[in-house]
């Protein structure tokens, strides 16, 4: 993206763990100054103290965005330090976990333009996937700046109602935890089968790995793909009558685990 507004006016990172890091590291390499970036963090690591950015200093006037990547718990002391700058032209982005807009309009203000961001931990590879909303402050260049910046780990999809965010949170961000139970589970079932537990291990990931990627590189649909490598009455056949039971195989059990988190993730923003 083009770094030439926020070079200009600033960027506030608010955290800097592994996502914060991930997402800096991103923009650094892609061009951004160090010295448009300012980053808050009672904790920074050797790495960032190394990255030249600005650190736990005096804020900028008025940054460009403010990009807010705290943990949840810690919200509630962080935010005040930056009510000033609500109510104006800074675009504030939230990539904290179940932490709704209406929280940071009630500190910020009504007019404050806020984008609330769900990412995944893939992020730190560069392989995550972030699905965006924004408040009706946002512009459509509010959006394509956070879309830009969020970028820098991995995909970016943008929703119109931010109540579809606990589905996506239960699908894409919590998403990755269910895949690597699948692994072990992948793993302990074939050293059940009498491989040794390192090289089941090894296969499974691989194997995942592997196919997660082909889902997303062909041209056919998942479905597709599944239809082509089982075979009548073969091997993986056998496999899938049991993982597609309609009572007790994956397309019943995922929809209760993605309902459980979606429900959940709906009580804790209440």
């Amino acid at each position: 993206m083009d770094f030439s507004e926020i070079s200009e006016r600033g960027l506030v990172l608010l955290g800097c763990g592994k996502m914060g890091s991930a997402m800096l590291s991103g923009w650094l390499n892609g061009g951004l100054s160090a010295d448009a970036v300012h980053v808050i963090d009672p904790n920074p690591s050797a790495w960032l103290k190394s990255t030249g950015v600005h650190l736990n200093g005096d804020l900028p006037h008025a940054p460009a965005v403010v990009l807010i990547a705290v943990k949840p718990q810690m919200m509630g002391e962080a935010l005040p330090s930056l009510r000033a700058m609500g109510e104006g032209q800074t675009l504030f982005i939230s990539v904290a976990a179940g932490i709704t807009i209406r929280t940071y309009t009630e500190l910020l203000g009504e007019k404050t333009p806020v984008v609330r961001a769900m990412p995944n931990t893939p992020a730190a590879i560069g392989r995550g996937i972030t699905a965006i909303c924004g408040n009706p402050s946002t512009t459509a260049d509010d959006l394509d700046v956070a879309d830009g910046l969020l970028q820098a780990i991995g995909q970016v999809v943008r929703i119109d109602d931010e109540g579809q965010m606990d589905a996506v949170t239960a699908v894409s961000g919590s998403g990755p935890a269910y895949v690597f139970h699948m692994i072990e589970a992948l793993a302990n079932a074939g050293a059940a089968q009498g491989l040794p537990a390192d090289l089941a291990m090894r296969l499974a990931k691989a194997t995942v790995g592997g196919a997660g990627q082909l889902a997303e590189d062909a041209e056919e649909d998942p479905g597709t793909l599944r239809s082509n490598v089982t075979s009548p009455g073969g091997t993986t056949a056998a496999a899938l009558e049991v993982l597609m039971d309609p009572q007790s195989g994956f397309p019943a059990l995922l929809e209760r685990a993605v309902k459980a988190a979606a429900d959940r993730g709906r009580e804790l923003g209440a």
